[in-house]
């Protein structure tokens, strides 16, 4: 079974993973390739439109970035998004120039024409602006289908053929009926039925899992996490025995973690083989202040310990919980910019020597539960927290060392406790504690202290790439405020991270 999906091609948007997003909730598959695929691999995904992201660049620029021009011969549709509308414009003959009014943020559409891609809304909507570029000329067999203020073409689309530019953001959730534009798009411009839903890539995830030859062993490090555990599950029900998975405790997990995960997986049917190596990893960021040396420094003890694993075991394949988020913070999609290196994506070596299986890489978490609670995994294990690979090393601003590694257990685990207590824990996407690297003056006992300060983070998503604050009950952090600093000594002030992402990320590091 092979489903067609809408071919993102990325210009480096910061929305770009938005539109896959948007696309999969309306129920077409999506994929995000680079803005330099080439034709004949477009041809051999067979997609069923081609949408252009938007982008920093501009068309006129020297080394502007552009798709092959063979795409708008494919018969198929494309839509071009802000950047992608310019792209368009300039490769079928028509004419980009830079404004003296520029338009960021919202913005009035004002229908001039009617078009499948507006059916069923009003003339006049609200949409997300942000460009400083405009069409100024429209290429032959164009029409103006709509415009703003500021932007006489802000829609565009060929008189015959499924080719539409926009110049705001329809994925965004600033602009009024996005997810309506999106769906007339592939559904009346593209004559596209939806096509996707967790059920159908199960399928395909198991098949995948299916082609590995029969004499091939598979090696899967376990973090129990809902990602890997899951990947895990789907492997050994196909390939039983030629599983082997490994539980790495780096010194760096939460109080009674190694406990707690191997309890879970046995609810599962996993028994992994726990490897203690806390003390190399932690050597191995010893003195280390910089938060990417310290995810590399991590991430190649890992692989090596891994490695080793692999060998003892005879495996040739290493099985992987990759999500899209992390590929894409890794800069392993086209065009975007590296923002924090994943231990199981961009920190592998090289030479390694083990294949990879990766059943969820294009996936998104929410996705993953949802095929977990088809699989039938317990909620205990789908409702579980994201922790990163590198664990409490990232959440310790600075160096880390065994004292400091000590408080930050103590108070995560007084976080985590009080979050249960209140009833919060399963309705935030992620919660922990970040130890400072600054000390601050306190009275305790009426004698003064000069402690550490602890940073709560609490916050609200959906899949992880973009996130809030969560507003929660003042009792709440009233109560964990003075827990912690009652209970955990070395720790005499507590602050909570009202910081939403972007501009900021979920980890501190």
């Amino acid at each position: 079974m092979k489903i067609r999906p809408a071919l993102i091609l990325n210009f480096g948007s910061q929305y770009v993973q938005l539109i896959a997003r948007r696309l999969r909730e309306l129920g077409y598959f999506s994929l995000i390739k680079p803005h330099n695929i080439s034709i004949e691999e477009i041809k051999s995904i067979d997609p069923i439109c081609i949408i252009l992201s938007g982008g920093p660049a501009s068309v006129y620029s020297k080394d502007a970035p552009m798709p092959d021009k063979k795409i708008y011969e494919l018969g198929i549709g494309v839509l071009g998004i802000c950047y992608g509308l310019q792209v368009l414009t300039h490769q079928l003959g028509g004419r980009v120039l830079n404004s003296s009014a520029q338009e960021y943020g919202r913005a009035t559409l004002m229908l001039k024409k009617p078009h499948p891609i507006f059916d069923l809304l009003d003339n006049e909507l609200e949409v997300w602006m942000s460009h400083s570029d405009y069409v100024e000329s429209l290429p032959p067999n164009f029409e103006q289908i709509a415009s703003t203020l500021n932007s006489l073409n802000a829609v565009i689309a060929h008189r015959e053929l499924p080719i539409v530019g926009l110049q705001f953001h329809p994925e965004v959730a600033h602009t009024q009926k996005g997810d309506t534009i999106l769906k007339n798009f592939l559904n009346g411009v593209c004559k596209q039925a939806p096509n996707w839903n967790v059920e159908s890539y199960l399928e395909l995830s198991i098949q995948e899992v299916e082609k590995l030859p029969p004499n091939k062993k598979v090696i899967c490090a376990l973090s129990g996490g809902v990602d890997s555990t899951i990947s895990a599950v789907i492997t050994k029900r196909v390939i039983n025995e030629r599983l082997r998975c490994v539980f790495i405790d780096n010194g760096f997990l939460r109080e009674g973690e190694v406990e707690e995960v191997v309890q879970n997986l046995k609810l599962v049917d996993i028994s992994p083989k726990v490897v203690d190596a806390s003390e190399e990893f932690l050597k191995a960021i010893e003195g280390i202040h910089d938060p990417e040396q310290k995810r590399l420094n991590i991430g190649n003890v890992f692989a090596k310990i891994l490695k080793k694993e692999a060998q003892l075991f005879g495996a040739e394949v290493l099985l992987q919980g990759t999500l899209y988020p992390d590929v894409v913070e890794s800069a392993h999609i086209a065009g975007a910019e590296v923002i924090k290196t994943h231990h199981n994506v961009g920190a592998l070596p090289k030479d390694l020597g083990l294949e990879l299986l990766e059943p969820f890489r294009e996936l998104f978490k929410d996705e993953v539960r949802a095929i977990g609670r088809l699989l039938g995994i317990p909620e205990k294990i789908l409702k579980r927290h994201p922790f990163p690979g590198p664990g409490l090393a990232i959440r310790i601003i600075g160096e880390v060392n065994k004292e400091s590694l000590d408080l930050l257990r103590k108070a995560d685990k007084i976080l985590l406790e009080e979050l249960n207590s209140f009833g919060l824990y399963d309705k935030v996407w992620q919660a922990f504690c970040v130890l400072l690297p600054i000390k601050s003056v306190g009275v305790m006992g009426d004698r003064r202290t000069y402690e550490r300060v602890l940073a709560i983070r609490i916050v609200e998503s959906v899949d992880g790439m973009t996130a809030d604050w969560a507003k929660l009950p003042h009792e709440f952090l009233d109560s964990v405020a003075r827990k912690i600093v009652s209970q955990v000594r070395g720790i005499n002030r507590v602050v909570y991270d009202i910081s939403s992402k972007p501009p900021s990320t979920i980890e501190w590091e």
